[in-house]
Protein backbone atom coordinates (compact mmCIF):
# COMPACT_ATOMS: atom_id res chain seq x y z
CA UNK A 1 0.00 0.00 0.00
CA UNK A 2 1.34 3.41 -0.99
CA UNK A 3 1.34 6.72 0.82
CA UNK A 4 -1.49 7.95 -1.41
CA UNK A 5 -3.62 4.97 -0.43
CA UNK A 6 -2.83 5.76 3.20
CA UNK A 7 -3.88 9.39 2.65
CA UNK A 8 -7.37 8.19 1.72
CA UNK A 9 -7.57 5.65 4.55
CA UNK A 10 -6.27 7.89 7.37
CA UNK A 11 -9.53 9.90 7.78
CA UNK A 12 -11.48 6.64 8.09
CA UNK A 13 -9.03 5.36 10.71
CA UNK A 14 -9.37 8.58 12.69
CA UNK A 15 -13.16 8.34 12.36
CA UNK A 16 -13.04 4.95 14.05
CA UNK A 17 -10.47 5.82 16.72
CA UNK A 18 -11.39 9.37 17.78
CA UNK A 19 -14.77 8.48 19.37
CA UNK A 20 -13.00 5.92 21.55
CA UNK A 21 -10.20 8.30 22.51
CA UNK A 22 -12.64 11.10 23.30
CA UNK A 23 -14.37 8.82 25.82
CA UNK A 24 -11.05 8.24 27.57
CA UNK A 25 -9.95 11.89 27.35
CA UNK A 26 -13.15 13.56 28.45
CA UNK A 27 -11.43 16.82 29.35
CA UNK A 28 -10.30 17.41 25.75
CA UNK A 29 -12.59 18.54 22.97
CA UNK A 30 -12.78 15.80 20.32
CA UNK A 31 -11.90 18.34 17.65
CA UNK A 32 -8.34 18.60 18.97
CA UNK A 33 -7.97 14.86 18.44
CA UNK A 34 -9.34 15.15 14.89
CA UNK A 35 -7.28 18.16 13.77
CA UNK A 36 -3.96 16.30 13.20
CA UNK A 37 -5.55 14.21 10.42
CA UNK A 38 -6.45 17.00 7.93
CA UNK A 39 -3.47 19.15 9.00
CA UNK A 40 -1.00 16.30 8.42
CA UNK A 41 -2.58 15.39 5.09
CA UNK A 42 -2.47 19.03 4.00
CA UNK A 43 1.25 19.20 4.84
CA UNK A 44 1.84 16.04 2.81
CA UNK A 45 -0.06 17.42 -0.19
CA UNK A 46 1.90 20.67 0.01
CA UNK A 47 5.12 18.64 -0.08
CA UNK A 48 4.00 17.13 -3.40
CA UNK A 49 3.53 20.51 -5.10
CA UNK A 50 7.15 20.94 -6.39
CA UNK A 51 7.21 17.51 -8.04
CA UNK A 52 3.80 18.00 -9.67
CA UNK A 53 4.91 21.42 -10.92
CA UNK A 54 7.79 19.66 -12.67
CA UNK A 55 5.31 17.48 -14.54
CA UNK A 56 5.67 14.38 -12.39
CA UNK A 57 2.66 12.18 -11.68
CA UNK A 58 2.21 9.41 -9.12
CA UNK A 59 0.32 6.19 -9.80
CA UNK A 60 -0.08 3.33 -7.35
CA UNK A 61 -2.29 0.25 -7.66
CA UNK A 62 -3.66 -2.26 -5.17
CA UNK A 63 -5.35 -5.22 -6.83
CA UNK A 64 -8.98 -5.64 -5.83
CA UNK A 65 -11.20 -7.48 -8.37
CA UNK A 66 -8.84 -8.07 -11.32
CA UNK A 67 -11.30 -10.39 -13.07
CA UNK A 68 -13.63 -7.42 -13.56
CA UNK A 69 -10.88 -4.90 -14.19
CA UNK A 70 -11.54 -3.14 -10.87
CA UNK A 71 -8.42 -2.15 -8.93
CA UNK A 72 -7.84 0.42 -6.21
CA UNK A 73 -5.62 2.65 -8.34
CA UNK A 74 -4.73 6.15 -7.14
CA UNK A 75 -3.36 8.84 -9.42
CA UNK A 76 -1.92 12.20 -8.41
CA UNK A 77 -1.56 14.96 -10.99
CA UNK A 78 -2.12 18.70 -10.98
CA UNK A 79 -5.93 18.54 -10.94
CA UNK A 80 -6.20 15.92 -8.19
CA UNK A 81 -3.54 17.73 -6.14
CA UNK A 82 -5.46 21.02 -6.32
CA UNK A 83 -8.63 19.38 -5.04
CA UNK A 84 -6.70 17.45 -2.38
CA UNK A 85 -5.26 20.72 -1.11
CA UNK A 86 -8.76 22.21 -0.90
CA UNK A 87 -10.17 19.16 0.88
CA UNK A 88 -7.42 18.97 3.49
CA UNK A 89 -6.63 22.69 3.83
CA UNK A 90 -10.20 23.94 4.17
CA UNK A 91 -10.91 20.81 6.23
CA UNK A 92 -8.23 21.77 8.74
CA UNK A 93 -9.67 25.27 9.15
CA UNK A 94 -13.22 23.95 9.47
CA UNK A 95 -12.22 21.46 12.17
CA UNK A 96 -10.43 24.23 14.07
CA UNK A 97 -13.49 26.48 13.75
CA UNK A 98 -15.82 23.68 14.88
CA UNK A 99 -13.85 23.21 18.11
CA UNK A 100 -15.12 26.60 19.26
CA UNK A 101 -18.48 26.38 17.49
CA UNK A 102 -19.72 22.97 18.66
CA UNK A 103 -20.52 22.66 22.38
CA UNK A 104 -19.19 19.31 23.56
CA UNK A 105 -21.50 19.43 26.56
CA UNK A 106 -24.67 19.87 24.49
CA UNK A 107 -23.91 18.32 21.11
CA UNK A 108 -22.99 14.71 20.20
CA UNK A 109 -19.70 15.88 18.73
CA UNK A 110 -18.27 12.38 18.47
CA UNK A 111 -20.93 11.63 15.86
CA UNK A 112 -20.25 14.93 14.15
CA UNK A 113 -16.53 14.27 13.71
CA UNK A 114 -17.16 10.67 12.67
CA UNK A 115 -19.37 11.89 9.81
CA UNK A 116 -16.99 14.72 8.92
CA UNK A 117 -13.93 12.45 8.72
CA UNK A 118 -15.89 9.89 6.71
CA UNK A 119 -16.80 12.63 4.24
CA UNK A 120 -13.19 13.87 4.07
CA UNK A 121 -11.87 10.41 3.27
CA UNK A 122 -14.58 9.88 0.65
CA UNK A 123 -13.76 13.17 -1.07
CA UNK A 124 -10.06 12.30 -1.18
CA UNK A 125 -11.07 8.97 -2.69
CA UNK A 126 -13.10 10.72 -5.39
CA UNK A 127 -10.31 13.02 -6.54
CA UNK A 128 -7.46 10.51 -6.26
CA UNK A 129 -9.12 7.40 -7.74
CA UNK A 130 -8.24 6.39 -11.28
CA UNK A 131 -10.71 3.50 -11.48
CA UNK A 132 -14.22 4.67 -12.37
CA UNK A 133 -15.98 2.07 -10.21
CA UNK A 134 -13.89 2.95 -7.16
CA UNK A 135 -14.59 6.62 -7.84
CA UNK A 136 -18.31 5.84 -7.92
CA UNK A 137 -18.10 4.06 -4.56
CA UNK A 138 -16.46 7.06 -2.92
CA UNK A 139 -18.89 9.36 -4.75
CA UNK A 140 -21.91 7.72 -3.13
CA UNK A 141 -20.14 7.65 0.23
CA UNK A 142 -19.93 11.46 0.05
CA UNK A 143 -23.71 11.53 -0.46
CA UNK A 144 -24.31 9.29 2.56
CA UNK A 145 -21.96 11.20 4.86
CA UNK A 146 -23.41 14.49 3.61
CA UNK A 147 -26.89 13.21 4.48
CA UNK A 148 -25.74 12.43 8.03
CA UNK A 149 -24.06 15.83 8.43
CA UNK A 150 -27.02 17.83 7.10
CA UNK A 151 -29.35 15.90 9.41
CA UNK A 152 -27.02 16.32 12.40
CA UNK A 153 -29.73 18.34 14.18
CA UNK A 154 -32.18 15.56 13.39
CA UNK A 155 -34.77 16.84 15.84
CA UNK A 156 -35.42 19.70 13.41
CA UNK A 157 -37.87 18.89 10.65
CA UNK A 158 -36.14 21.21 8.17
CA UNK A 159 -32.81 19.45 8.76
CA UNK A 160 -34.31 16.04 8.03
CA UNK A 161 -36.08 17.41 4.96
CA UNK A 162 -32.92 19.04 3.58
CA UNK A 163 -30.85 15.92 4.19
CA UNK A 164 -33.36 13.65 2.46
CA UNK A 165 -33.70 15.96 -0.55
CA UNK A 166 -29.95 16.27 -1.01
CA UNK A 167 -29.40 12.52 -0.79
CA UNK A 168 -32.21 11.63 -3.21
CA UNK A 169 -30.97 14.07 -5.86
CA UNK A 170 -27.26 13.32 -5.54
CA UNK A 171 -27.75 9.53 -5.36
CA UNK A 172 -29.90 9.69 -8.51
CA UNK A 173 -27.09 11.60 -10.20
CA UNK A 174 -24.56 9.09 -8.93
CA UNK A 175 -26.48 6.18 -10.44
CA UNK A 176 -26.66 8.04 -13.76
CA UNK A 177 -22.91 8.63 -13.58
CA UNK A 178 -22.34 4.91 -12.93
CA UNK A 179 -24.33 4.08 -16.06
CA UNK A 180 -22.15 6.54 -17.99
CA UNK A 181 -19.00 4.88 -16.63
CA UNK A 182 -20.26 1.47 -17.76
CA UNK A 183 -20.93 2.79 -21.27
CA UNK A 184 -17.44 4.29 -21.41
CA UNK A 185 -15.98 0.98 -20.25
CA UNK A 186 -17.91 -0.82 -22.98
CA UNK A 187 -16.41 1.55 -25.56
CA UNK A 188 -12.83 1.48 -24.24
CA UNK A 189 -12.66 -1.95 -22.61
CA UNK A 190 -11.35 -0.52 -19.32
CA UNK A 191 -12.59 1.17 -16.15
CA UNK A 192 -9.35 3.16 -15.91
CA UNK A 193 -10.00 6.87 -16.37
CA UNK A 194 -6.57 7.34 -17.96
CA UNK A 195 -7.33 4.59 -20.45
CA UNK A 196 -10.63 6.30 -21.28
CA UNK A 197 -8.79 9.56 -21.88
CA UNK A 198 -6.13 7.79 -23.93
CA UNK A 199 -8.75 6.29 -26.23
CA UNK A 200 -10.80 9.48 -26.58
CA UNK A 201 -9.88 9.92 -30.25
CA UNK A 202 -11.76 6.77 -31.26
CA UNK A 203 -14.90 7.38 -29.19
CA UNK A 204 -16.57 10.35 -30.87
CA UNK A 205 -18.21 8.28 -33.64
CA UNK A 206 -19.42 5.54 -31.31
CA UNK A 207 -23.20 5.15 -30.90
CA UNK A 208 -22.85 5.17 -27.09
CA UNK A 209 -20.72 8.34 -26.95
CA UNK A 210 -23.53 10.90 -26.53
CA UNK A 211 -25.60 8.74 -24.09
CA UNK A 212 -22.46 8.27 -21.95
CA UNK A 213 -21.86 12.02 -22.05
CA UNK A 214 -25.40 12.86 -20.91
CA UNK A 215 -25.39 10.28 -18.11
CA UNK A 216 -22.04 11.49 -16.81
CA UNK A 217 -23.21 15.10 -16.92
CA UNK A 218 -26.30 14.15 -14.88
CA UNK A 219 -23.99 13.02 -12.12
CA UNK A 220 -21.97 16.22 -12.31
CA UNK A 221 -24.86 18.70 -12.39
CA UNK A 222 -26.74 17.05 -9.51
CA UNK A 223 -23.65 17.01 -7.30
CA UNK A 224 -22.69 20.60 -8.13
CA UNK A 225 -26.27 21.89 -7.73
CA UNK A 226 -26.69 23.06 -11.31
CA UNK A 227 -30.05 24.21 -12.65
CA UNK A 228 -32.58 22.59 -12.43
CA UNK A 229 -31.08 20.27 -9.76
CA UNK A 230 -29.95 23.18 -7.58
CA UNK A 231 -32.97 22.88 -5.28
CA UNK A 232 -31.22 20.67 -2.71
CA UNK A 233 -28.46 23.13 -1.79
CA UNK A 234 -30.52 25.94 -0.15
CA UNK A 235 -32.36 23.38 2.00
CA UNK A 236 -29.02 21.81 2.99
CA UNK A 237 -28.19 25.08 4.78
CA UNK A 238 -30.02 23.67 7.82
CA UNK A 239 -26.76 21.89 8.63
CA UNK A 240 -24.38 23.33 11.27
CA UNK A 241 -22.23 26.16 9.94
CA UNK A 242 -18.97 24.11 9.81
CA UNK A 243 -20.78 21.65 7.52
CA UNK A 244 -22.01 24.44 5.25
CA UNK A 245 -18.54 25.98 5.10
CA UNK A 246 -16.89 22.66 4.25
CA UNK A 247 -19.36 20.66 2.17
CA UNK A 248 -21.38 23.37 0.46
CA UNK A 249 -18.70 25.87 -0.46
CA UNK A 250 -15.36 24.09 -0.75
CA UNK A 251 -15.67 20.35 -1.32
CA UNK A 252 -18.86 18.38 -2.04
CA UNK A 253 -20.34 20.85 -4.53
CA UNK A 254 -16.96 20.97 -6.27
CA UNK A 255 -17.04 17.20 -6.94
CA UNK A 256 -19.25 17.69 -10.00
CA UNK A 257 -16.85 20.30 -11.34
CA UNK A 258 -13.98 17.89 -10.77
CA UNK A 259 -15.84 15.24 -12.76
CA UNK A 260 -16.39 17.63 -15.69
CA UNK A 261 -12.76 18.77 -15.61
CA UNK A 262 -11.44 15.21 -15.36
CA UNK A 263 -13.49 13.91 -18.29
CA UNK A 264 -13.15 17.00 -20.47
CA UNK A 265 -10.27 15.37 -22.42
CA UNK A 266 -12.70 12.61 -23.36
CA UNK A 267 -15.58 14.83 -24.50
CA UNK A 268 -13.86 18.14 -25.32
CA UNK A 269 -13.97 18.96 -29.00
CA UNK A 270 -17.52 17.68 -29.34
CA UNK A 271 -20.21 20.30 -29.98
CA UNK A 272 -22.78 18.63 -27.70
CA UNK A 273 -20.41 18.80 -24.72
CA UNK A 274 -19.62 22.45 -25.40
CA UNK A 275 -23.26 23.52 -25.65
CA UNK A 276 -24.57 21.40 -22.77
CA UNK A 277 -21.92 22.37 -20.22
CA UNK A 278 -21.86 26.04 -21.23
CA UNK A 279 -25.66 26.41 -21.34
CA UNK A 280 -26.18 24.66 -18.00
CA UNK A 281 -23.49 26.81 -16.40
CA UNK A 282 -24.81 30.11 -17.74
CA UNK A 283 -28.43 29.26 -16.89
CA UNK A 284 -27.39 28.38 -13.33
CA UNK A 285 -25.28 31.52 -13.03
CA UNK A 286 -28.06 33.82 -14.18
CA UNK A 287 -30.96 32.18 -12.32
CA UNK A 288 -29.17 31.73 -8.99
CA UNK A 289 -27.76 35.28 -9.07
CA UNK A 290 -31.29 36.61 -9.43
CA UNK A 291 -32.59 34.38 -6.62
CA UNK A 292 -29.74 35.36 -4.31
CA UNK A 293 -30.63 39.06 -4.21
CA UNK A 294 -34.20 38.19 -3.12
CA UNK A 295 -33.12 36.30 0.02
CA UNK A 296 -33.28 37.77 3.51
CA UNK A 297 -31.56 34.90 5.34
CA UNK A 298 -27.78 35.24 5.22
CA UNK A 299 -27.22 31.52 4.77
CA UNK A 300 -29.81 31.29 2.00
CA UNK A 301 -28.17 34.27 0.32
CA UNK A 302 -24.80 32.55 0.43
CA UNK A 303 -26.37 29.28 -0.75
CA UNK A 304 -27.79 30.81 -3.93
CA UNK A 305 -24.59 32.80 -4.38
CA UNK A 306 -22.69 29.51 -4.20
CA UNK A 307 -24.96 27.99 -6.85
CA UNK A 308 -24.33 30.95 -9.14
CA UNK A 309 -20.56 30.71 -8.71
CA UNK A 310 -20.66 26.99 -9.43
CA UNK A 311 -22.53 27.86 -12.61
CA UNK A 312 -19.83 30.38 -13.50
CA UNK A 313 -17.11 27.75 -13.14
CA UNK A 314 -19.17 25.19 -15.05
CA UNK A 315 -19.67 27.62 -17.96
CA UNK A 316 -15.92 28.28 -18.08
CA UNK A 317 -15.24 24.55 -18.30
CA UNK A 318 -17.73 24.36 -21.15
CA UNK A 319 -16.14 27.27 -23.00
CA UNK A 320 -12.69 25.79 -22.46
CA UNK A 321 -13.74 22.54 -24.09
CA UNK A 322 -13.50 24.34 -27.45
CA UNK A 323 -9.73 23.95 -27.12
CA UNK A 324 -10.22 20.26 -27.94
CA UNK A 325 -11.67 21.16 -31.33
CA UNK A 326 -8.98 23.76 -32.05
CA UNK A 327 -6.11 21.58 -30.78
CA UNK A 328 -2.85 22.24 -32.58
CA UNK A 329 -3.85 25.74 -33.67
CA UNK A 330 -3.09 29.17 -32.24
CA UNK A 331 -6.76 29.60 -31.24
CA UNK A 332 -6.45 26.66 -28.85
CA UNK A 333 -4.69 28.95 -26.36
CA UNK A 334 -7.68 31.32 -26.37
CA UNK A 335 -10.06 28.63 -25.21
CA UNK A 336 -7.61 26.98 -22.80
CA UNK A 337 -7.63 30.35 -21.03
CA UNK A 338 -11.20 29.60 -19.91
CA UNK A 339 -10.08 26.40 -18.17
CA UNK A 340 -7.33 28.31 -16.37
CA UNK A 341 -9.89 30.86 -15.23
CA UNK A 342 -12.20 28.06 -14.02
CA UNK A 343 -9.51 26.44 -11.89
CA UNK A 344 -8.39 29.79 -10.47
CA UNK A 345 -11.91 30.87 -9.57
CA UNK A 346 -12.68 27.45 -8.10
CA UNK A 347 -9.86 27.97 -5.62
CA UNK A 348 -10.84 31.59 -4.93
CA UNK A 349 -14.47 30.67 -4.35
CA UNK A 350 -13.60 27.94 -1.85
CA UNK A 351 -11.57 30.42 0.20
CA UNK A 352 -13.85 33.46 0.32
CA UNK A 353 -17.13 31.54 0.50
CA UNK A 354 -15.84 29.29 3.29
CA UNK A 355 -14.81 32.39 5.23
CA UNK A 356 -18.22 34.01 4.68
CA UNK A 357 -20.07 30.93 5.91
CA UNK A 358 -17.98 30.99 9.08
CA UNK A 359 -18.72 34.69 9.55
CA UNK A 360 -22.44 33.99 9.23
CA UNK A 361 -22.07 31.29 11.85
CA UNK A 362 -20.51 33.79 14.25
CA UNK A 363 -23.26 36.33 13.62
CA UNK A 364 -25.95 33.69 14.13
CA UNK A 365 -24.34 32.52 17.37
CA UNK A 366 -23.98 36.03 18.76
CA UNK A 367 -27.29 37.51 17.66
CA UNK A 368 -29.62 34.53 17.37
CA UNK A 369 -30.75 35.50 13.87
CA UNK A 370 -29.57 35.45 10.26
CA UNK A 371 -32.34 37.70 8.95
CA UNK A 372 -30.74 40.79 7.40
CA UNK A 373 -33.95 42.73 8.07
CA UNK A 374 -33.22 42.40 11.78
CA UNK A 375 -29.48 42.95 11.63
CA UNK A 376 -27.72 46.29 11.63
CA UNK A 377 -25.18 48.34 13.55
CA UNK A 378 -22.92 45.36 14.24
CA UNK A 379 -19.75 46.89 12.79
CA UNK A 380 -18.78 48.92 15.92
CA UNK A 381 -19.15 45.95 18.26
CA UNK A 382 -17.86 43.20 15.93
CA UNK A 383 -15.06 45.00 14.07
CA UNK A 384 -12.89 41.96 13.35
CA UNK A 385 -15.84 39.89 12.12
CA UNK A 386 -16.85 42.85 9.97
CA UNK A 387 -13.34 43.10 8.51
CA UNK A 388 -13.29 39.41 7.56
CA UNK A 389 -16.79 39.72 6.07
CA UNK A 390 -15.77 42.81 4.13
CA UNK A 391 -12.73 41.12 2.59
CA UNK A 392 -14.79 38.05 1.70
CA UNK A 393 -17.63 40.02 0.12
CA UNK A 394 -15.27 42.30 -1.80
CA UNK A 395 -13.53 39.23 -3.20
CA UNK A 396 -16.91 37.68 -4.06
CA UNK A 397 -17.94 40.91 -5.80
CA UNK A 398 -14.70 40.93 -7.78
CA UNK A 399 -13.22 44.17 -6.50
CA UNK A 400 -9.49 44.95 -6.81
CA UNK A 401 -6.92 44.20 -5.51
CA UNK A 402 -8.34 40.90 -4.23
CA UNK A 403 -7.97 37.59 -6.05
CA UNK A 404 -11.69 37.50 -6.84
CA UNK A 405 -11.12 40.50 -9.11
CA UNK A 406 -8.48 38.62 -11.08
CA UNK A 407 -10.60 35.52 -11.62
CA UNK A 408 -13.64 37.61 -12.58
CA UNK A 409 -11.56 39.51 -15.13
CA UNK A 410 -10.33 36.19 -16.50
CA UNK A 411 -13.97 35.08 -16.72
CA UNK A 412 -14.93 38.13 -18.77
CA UNK A 413 -11.92 37.66 -21.05
CA UNK A 414 -12.87 34.02 -21.58
CA UNK A 415 -16.46 34.81 -22.57
CA UNK A 416 -15.27 37.56 -24.90
CA UNK A 417 -13.00 35.04 -26.61
CA UNK A 418 -16.18 33.19 -27.68
CA UNK A 419 -16.87 35.98 -30.18
CA UNK A 420 -13.84 34.73 -32.14
CA UNK A 421 -15.30 31.24 -32.60
CA UNK A 422 -16.26 30.39 -36.17
CA UNK A 423 -17.31 26.78 -35.67
CA UNK A 424 -20.15 24.77 -34.06
CA UNK A 425 -22.70 27.31 -35.40
CA UNK A 426 -21.94 29.75 -32.58
CA UNK A 427 -22.96 32.69 -34.75
CA UNK A 428 -25.11 35.27 -32.94
CA UNK A 429 -24.81 33.33 -29.67
CA UNK A 430 -21.26 34.60 -29.40
CA UNK A 431 -22.65 38.06 -28.56
CA UNK A 432 -25.33 36.75 -26.19
CA UNK A 433 -22.96 34.75 -23.97
CA UNK A 434 -20.90 37.81 -22.84
CA UNK A 435 -24.11 39.78 -22.28
CA UNK A 436 -25.58 37.07 -20.03
CA UNK A 437 -22.29 36.84 -18.15
CA UNK A 438 -22.26 40.60 -17.56
CA UNK A 439 -25.88 40.67 -16.28
CA UNK A 440 -25.25 37.76 -13.93
CA UNK A 441 -22.09 39.42 -12.63
CA UNK A 442 -24.00 42.59 -11.78
CA UNK A 443 -26.60 40.59 -9.87
CA UNK A 444 -23.93 38.63 -8.04
CA UNK A 445 -22.06 41.78 -7.04
CA UNK A 446 -25.33 43.15 -5.66
CA UNK A 447 -25.65 40.02 -3.53
CA UNK A 448 -22.16 40.59 -2.15
CA UNK A 449 -23.11 44.12 -1.15
CA UNK A 450 -26.23 42.84 0.66
CA UNK A 451 -24.11 40.46 2.74
CA UNK A 452 -22.38 43.37 4.48
CA UNK A 453 -25.24 45.87 4.59
CA UNK A 454 -27.95 44.23 6.68
CA UNK A 455 -30.93 46.46 7.37
CA UNK A 456 -32.09 47.05 10.93
CA UNK A 457 -35.62 46.13 11.87
CA UNK A 458 -37.83 49.12 12.54
CA UNK A 459 -37.44 50.21 16.12
CA UNK A 460 -34.39 48.03 16.69
CA UNK A 461 -31.71 50.67 16.53
CA UNK A 462 -28.38 50.17 18.30
CA UNK A 463 -29.26 52.73 20.99
CA UNK A 464 -32.55 51.05 21.72
CA UNK A 465 -30.79 47.70 22.00
CA UNK A 466 -28.29 49.10 24.47
CA UNK A 467 -31.11 50.49 26.59
CA UNK A 468 -32.75 47.08 26.71
CA UNK A 469 -29.81 44.92 27.69
CA UNK A 470 -31.91 42.89 30.08
CA UNK A 471 -34.20 41.84 27.20
CA UNK A 472 -31.53 40.73 24.77
CA UNK A 473 -30.82 37.09 23.95
CA UNK A 474 -28.16 35.66 26.20
CA UNK A 475 -25.03 34.87 24.25
CA UNK A 476 -22.81 34.56 27.30
CA UNK A 477 -22.69 30.78 27.01
CA UNK A 478 -20.69 31.35 23.88
CA UNK A 479 -17.85 32.96 25.85
CA UNK A 480 -16.14 29.62 26.10
CA UNK A 481 -15.01 30.04 22.49
CA UNK A 482 -11.80 32.07 22.51
CA UNK A 483 -11.45 32.26 18.73
CA UNK A 484 -15.03 33.22 18.00
CA UNK A 485 -15.11 35.60 20.98
CA UNK A 486 -11.98 37.22 19.59
CA UNK A 487 -13.70 37.65 16.23
CA UNK A 488 -16.88 39.02 17.73
CA UNK A 489 -14.90 41.45 19.95
CA UNK A 490 -16.96 41.48 23.12
CA UNK A 491 -20.29 41.26 21.34
CA UNK A 492 -21.70 39.38 24.32
CA UNK A 493 -21.45 42.42 26.54
CA UNK A 494 -21.93 45.28 24.11
CA UNK A 495 -23.97 43.91 21.24
CA UNK A 496 -26.62 45.98 19.53
CA UNK A 497 -28.41 43.25 17.64
CA UNK A 498 -32.21 43.36 17.51
CA UNK A 499 -34.30 41.91 20.32
CA UNK A 500 -36.87 39.21 19.81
Amino acid sequence: MSVLHAAIIIPFVFAAVVPLLSRLLRGIHAGWLVLPAPAGLFAFMVSRVPSVQNGETVERTVSWIPSLGIDFTVYLDGLSLLFSLLITGIGSLVVLYSIFYMDRNKEPIRHFYFYLLMFMGAMLGVVLSDNAIVLYGFWELTSISSFLLIAFWHYRERSRYGALKSMLITVFGGLSMLAGFILLAVMTGSFSIRDMIGGAGQLADHALFVPAMILLLLGAVTKSAQFPFHIWLPDAMEAPTPVSAYLHSATMVKAGLYLVARFSPVFAGHAAWFWLVTAIGLATLLYASFRAIKQTDLKAMLAYSTVSQLGLIMSLLGLGSASGYAAGTHDSLLYTYAITAAVFHLFNHAVFKGALFMVVGIIDHETGTRDIRRLGGLMPVMPITFSVALIGTFSMAGLPPLSGFLSKEMFFTAVLNVTKMDFWNVGAWSALIPALAWIASILHSSTACCCCSGRSRAGASPNRCRNNRMKRRSACSFRRSFSLRWLSRSACSRTCYPIR
